[in-house]
C-alpha cells in the first residue's frame, strides 16, 4: 500500500475492503493526532476555561468526547439536552482542537433499565445483570439498539457540519465485560437466527455440531439453546458458534449505529476502540466496517515483558487493515486502577510507550483520560491532568511529548515499512483451541507470543495476517497452534510453501475441521503432506509441558526429546520449506531456532547487531523518506533517522 492507502507495495497481507473516508480527520491536523478521553460533563465552568488553556500548553489537537454522556444528553426518555455539548464543541473549535465525537452508546442511562427490564442481559447460569456499571445491555436487544440508534440519530443530525468533528467514536470497548455473552431469551431467539443462517437446516447443524454424540441431536430449532450452564462438558461447537454469533450481534450493534452516521454524515469517517487483544471479538471482521482502527492499551509497568507483549498487540491493530495508519485511543499517564497491584509508570515510560505505538503505526497518541476524575470507579486511573493539577510530573511530561510529536509532523499519514515475516492469525481458531475436553490446555495467545518474541528480540517487524489474508507478500509465516484448520486453509498455507515460502507450524495444528470435527488420518490432518511427517499420539506432561510421537515422513529431525524421538523437523517442499514444532522450546532455544529460519528465509533484522533492549521499526512518509524509529527500553531514550533511499 502506498502512504495515502490507495495501493501498492507495502502494505501488509490481508484484506481491507476500504480506507474509508479519513481526509475530514487528517485535514484538521496538522502533525500527529494528540489528546485525550474528555469528560466535560465531570466538571464545572471554571474548569473547563482551565482545560482550555491546558491543552494548548500540552499542544492536544484531539479529543474524544461524550463517551459516556448518554445520561446527560438524554436525562428522561427522548428529551434531549445538547446545551452542555454545543458549549464544549465551539469552545474546542475555536481553541483549534478536533472532535472524535462518540455517539454515547457504551453506557445506558437507568431509565432505560427500570422502563426494559428485558434490555438487560443474562448469565450462563440464569443470573441478570443491572445497571450500576456500564455495558448493562443485551447485544441482542432490539429495544437497546432501537434508543441507541435514535441518539446516534440526533447526534449526527446536529452535529453533521460542526467544524470541530473530525471523527465518530461508536460505541466504546465492545465486549469488555462479560455482558458480552448473553443468554436471555432474546439472545437465545437471535442465536437461533443466526444458526439458520450458517447452516440452513437442523440436519446441517447436527451434522456440523456431531449431536450424535451423548444424544443431543436437535429435532427442530427451538430445541435449542445458547450454550447454558450444564453438568458437564457443553458441545465444543455449540460452544465455538457461540462465540461466534457474540462477536457478530455486538458488531451488528455497532453497524446499526455506523448505518445512521453513513447517511447523515457520508464525509466523516467513523472508529471504535478495540481493548488488549483478547478472544473476545474477531477483529478481522470487524475491521472492514472502520474507517481507522483505534485501540485502548495498558501495559503493566511491573511486566518485564510488557513491551513485546504491546509490540505484539500493536502488530495486531497495523495488521487489521492492511497496514493503515491506526490510533493509539488510549492509555494511561502512569498507573490504571484495576489491577490487583497499579504500578506507576516511572520517568520517561510514557514517552517510551507513545513512541512505541508511533513506531508500530500510530497516527494518533491520546490517553484516557485528559482530567482525572474525583469520583467515580476510576477516579484512581491516572489522568493527563493528575488531581494534583498541572504542577506535576506527570503533566510536564505530557506538555514535552505533546511538542515532541508536533516536532515529527512529517509521520502523519506515513504507513509502517511492511516486514518480511508475518504471524497467522484467526479468531475461529483461537476459540475452538480453547474450549474444554482437549488433550491438555493450550494457551494461543501464550503460544503466538512465544513465536513473535523470538523476532521482536531480534529487532525483526513481524506483521499479523488473517488466514485470508496475502501469504505470498512474505517470506516466512509463523503459524501457532492452527488446531481448528479448514481444507482451504490448508491448500493456501500448502500452496504458499510449494511457492518458496518458508512455514514453521506448532504443535496441535490441524486437528479438526471449522466445525470442530477431527481431520481423520493422522494428525495434522491436511498439513502431513506439506510437514512431511504424522503424529501419532499426544503426550502433554505433568509439568504442563506439550509433546507428541511423531512420525517422519520425509521431513528431517532437528531438534529431538530428551528420551529421544523427533521434537522440531523440517522439510523441504515445492521451492520452500516447512517446519513444524511438536513441543513449544524455552525462549533460548525459541531464539536459536527461528535465528536459523529467518537466515534460511532470507529475513533480515531492521537494523543487525542491535543490543538487547533495542528496536528499530521504520515508516515511510507520504514522500518517500524512511524514517527509523530507534527505541531504547534500557533507558528509555527514542531517536528518529531518516533517509531518501526507499526499500526495494
Amino acid at each position: 500500500m502506498t502512504p495515502d492507502g490507495t495501493g501498492g507495495t507495502d502494505g501488509i497481507g490481508g484484506s481491507s475492503d476500504s480506507s474509508g473516508n479519513l481526509d475530514r480527520f487528517y485535514d484538521r491536523l496538522t502533525s500527529l493526532a494528540y489528546g485525550g478521553d474528555y469528560n466535560p460533563e465531570q466538571w464545572g465552568p471554571d474548569v473547563h476555561a482551565e482545560d482550555i488553556e491546558l491543552m494548548r500548553a500540552a499542544g492536544v489537537n484531539l479529543v474524544t468526547l461524550g463517551i459516556f454522556g448518554w445520561a446527560t444528553t438524554e436525562p428522561t426518555p427522548g428529551a434531549y439536552d445538547f446545551t452542555w455539548l454545543d458549549a464544549h464543541l465551539d469552545r474546542l473549535a475555536a481553541a483549534g482542537v478536533a472532535v472524535c465525537l462518540a455517539t454515547m452508546t457504551a453506557s445506558p442511562p437507568p431509565w432505560l433499565a427500570r422502563l426494559h427490564p428485558e434490555t438487560l442481559p443474562v448469565l450462563a447460569d440464569g443470573t441478570r445483570l443491572h445497571p450500576g456499571s456500564r455495558q448493562h445491555w443485551c447485544p441482542s436487544s432490539p429495544v437497546f439498539r432501537s434508543h441507541a440508534v435514535r441518539l446516534t440519530e440526533r447526534l449526527a443530525t446536529r452535529y453533521a457540519d460542526h467544524p470541530a468533528l473530525a471523527l465518530w467514536h461508536i460505541g466504546n470497548e465492545y465486549g469488555c465485560h462479560i455482558s458480552r455473552h448473553c443468554h436471555c431469551e432474546v439472545s437465545t431467539a437471535a442465536f437461533r437466527d443466526w444458526l439458520r443462517e450458517r447452516y440452513g437446516t437442523v440436519d446441517a447443524l447436527n451434522d456440523a455440531w456431531s449431536t450424535t454424540f451423548w444424544s443431543q441431536r436437535y429435532g427442530t430449532w427451538e430445541e435449542i439453546h445458547t450454550p447454558r450452564a450444564a453438568p458437564s462438558f457443553r458441545n465444543p461447537a455449540q460452544q465455538a458458534d457461540f462465540l461466534r454469533f457474540s462477536s457478530d450481534e455486538l458488531l451488528a450493534c455497532y453497524l446499526a449505529e455506523k448505518a445512521v452516521l453513513a447517511r447523515v454524515t457520508p464525509h466523516t469517517p467513523v472508529t471504535t476502540n478495540f481493548v488488549p487483544v483478547a478472544k473476545t471479538l474477531d477483529l478481522f471482521r470487524w475491521a472492514p466496517h472502520l474507517d481507522v482502527v483505534s485501540y485502548d492499551s495498558y501495559p503493566d509497568p511491573h511486566d518485564p515483558d510488557a513491551a513485546q507483549r504491546t509490540a505484539f498487540s500493536y502488530d495486531v491493530m497495523r495488521g487489521l487493515k492492511a497496514g493503515q495508519p491506526w490510533m493509539l485511543l488510549e492509555q494511561a499517564p502512569s498507573a490504571v486502577n484495576w489491577r490487583a497491584h497499579n504500578g506507576r509508570k516511572p520517568p520517561g515510560r510514557m514517552r517510551l510507550d507513545s513512541w512505541q505505538a508511533v513506531a508500530h503505526g500510530a497516527d494518533a497518541v491520546l490517553f484516557f483520560q485528559w482530567r482525572q476524575s474525583r469520583g467515580g470507579a476510576e477516579k484512581f486511573h491516572s489522568a493527563m491532568v493528575p488531581h494534583a493539577g498541572p504542577e506535576t510530573r506527570t503533566f510536564r511530561e505530557v506538555t514535552e511529548l505533546g511538542a515532541e510529536l508536533a516536532a515529527h509532523a512529517d509521520l502523519l499519514r506515513s504507513r509502517p515499512e511492511r516486514a518480511d515475516a508475518a504471524l497467522l492469525l484467526d479468531w475461529p481458531n483461537w476459540w475452538a483451541l480453547e474450549t474444554d475436553a482437549h488433550p491438555s490446555e493450550v494457551d494461543y495467545l501464550k503460544g503466538a507470543l512465544a513465536h513473535h518474541k523470538a523476532l521482536y528480540d531480534a529487532s525483526v517487524a513481524c506483521d499479523v495476517v488473517p488466514v485470508d489474508g496475502d501469504l505470498a507478500a512474505y517470506r516466512l509465516l509463523l503459524v501457532p497452534h492452527l488446531y481448528s484448520l479448514s481444507l482451504d486453509t490448508a491448500a493456501r498455507l500448502t500452496d504458499y510453501v510449494r511457492g518458496g515460502g518458508t512455514l514453521v507450524v506448532s504443535y496441535f495444528s490441524g486437528i479438526t475441521d471449522e466445525h470442530d470435527r477431527v481431520h481423520l488420518g493422522g494428525y495434522p490432518g491436511p498439513l502431513r503432506e506439506v510437514l512431511g511427517l504424522t503424529v501419532e499420539e499426544f503426550d502433554p506432561r505433568p509439568d504442563g509441558a506439550w509433546a507428541e510421537e511423531i512420525r517422519l515422513e520425509g521431513a528431517e529431525q532437528v531438534l529431538a526429546y530428551d528420551e529421544g524421538g523427533p521434537a522440531v523437523t523440517r522439510h523441504e517442499y515445492g521451492r520452500g520449506t516447512a517446519w513444524y514444532l511438536g513441543l513449544r522450546p524455552g525462549p533460548k532455544t525459541m531464539r536459536e531456532l527461528l535465528d536459523r529460519v529467518r537466515a534460511e528465509a532470507g529475513v533480515s533484522p531492521v537494523v543487525a547487531g542491535l543490543p538487547e533492549g533495542v528496536q528499530v521499526r521504520t515508516r515511510v512518509t507520504v514522500t518517500g523518506e524512511r524514517v527509523r524509529l530507534r527505541l531504547d527500553h534500557r533507558d528509555g531514550a527514542v531517536t528518529a533517522e531518516r533517509d531518501q533511499a526507499s526499500r526495494q
